[in-house]
């Protein structure tokens, strides 16, 4: 396919050829200026090879980056699904690997301009509004805490009639952001509609941004495989994590005089539901009477 190529694209298929990891680990910016061409050529290319853009080309040379290495230290048994016969210790492994490995490969594929400019518009928004159902509501719960720390007006929903009368609220300076692993779950992709339809500013974290809810202004797409055990619904909600806690870092880091603020507030204001030293070592030391064997001096 090379000779086809112009030369300029042709430079970026032997980058990518000769080294995918770091293709998949570079920004569209750095890719084109590693190959001495600009970042239209890079979307040229990837449209050649029937990619929809360059976030899709990065997502699956991470993918395949990531089981390239799980071949090298000899893991294939590890990436496969959880089989009713395998051992708690197996399990832990899978686990562990998968879990490991989605947080790994979401990274590496993460479009750092558009996770930019979600942060941009989420710094600058009136309110934010997340929307999530199942395991995808608990990261959503997630973020808006996190938000909440960093004194921004967020709120977020997991039921379908509360999603969508909130969404209808919603204006130009607002900010609407949907998580879904599918990109399909109709509740969410709903009110993410209608967010939209207001005017705000749509986000999505999904695993699939070719889906529904691909229709969003901005979308971060997370590396996460689902299995028939569902070991892949712990690794996608790691992976939806990730980018929680990008965006919230994100945030802090613009941010840091307000957030430094709000953060030492909002401790202050909780510390009083904490244990002092004094009460922890007391509860130690009566734990600890209790688990000596009468009669024991030592």
């Amino acid at each position: 396919m090379l000779p086809s190529l112009a030369p300029a694209e042709q430079r970026v298929a032997q980058r990518v050829v000769d080294d995918p990891e770091r293709a998949a680990a570079s920004s569209i910016t750095q890719l084109a200026k590693d190959c001495a061409t600009s970042e239209a050529t890079v979307i040229r290319f990837c449209r050649t090879i029937d990619f929809s853009g360059y976030r899709e080309l990065r997502l699956a040379l991470a993918t395949e980056a990531g089981q390239a290495r799980g071949a090298r230290g000899n893991t294939a048994e590890l990436a496969s699904d959880i089989n009713p016969d395998d051992t708690l210790v197996t399990v832990v492994q899978k686990i562990a690997y998968t879990d490991a490995r989605a947080v790994e490969e979401t990274g590496a594929a993460m479009d750092v301009e558009v996770l930019r400019a979600v942060i941009d518009a989420m710094s600058n928004a009136r309110r934010i509004d997340v929307y999530g159902v199942g395991a995808s509501a608990f990261v959503g719960a997630d973020l808006q805490q996190k938000l909440h720390r960093i004194g921004l007006t967020s709120f977020a929903w997991s039921d379908a009639h509360v999603m969508l009368t909130s969404a209808a609220l919603l204006e130009a300076s607002d900010v609407a952001i949907g998580i879904s692993h599918s990109g399909t779950t109709i509740d969410t992709v709903q009110a993410l509609t209608e967010a939209g339809r207001r005017g705000a500013r749509t986000v999505a974290i999904t695993n699939f941004p070719r889906s529904p809810i691909g229709f969003a202004d901005h979308v971060l797409t997370t590396a996460a495989r689902e299995t028939m055990f569902r070991s892949g619904a712990t690794a996608s909600r790691l992976a939806q994590l990730t980018v929680v806690d990008c965006l919230f870092v994100g945030l802090a880091q613009i941010r840091y005089t307000d957030s430094r603020s709000a953060l030492e507030t909002t401790y202050e204001a909780v510390r009083g539901l904490r244990l002092s030293d004094d009460r922890r070592r007391r509860r130690n030391d009566a734990s600890a009477a209790r688990n000596t064997p009468a009669g024991n001096d030592d």
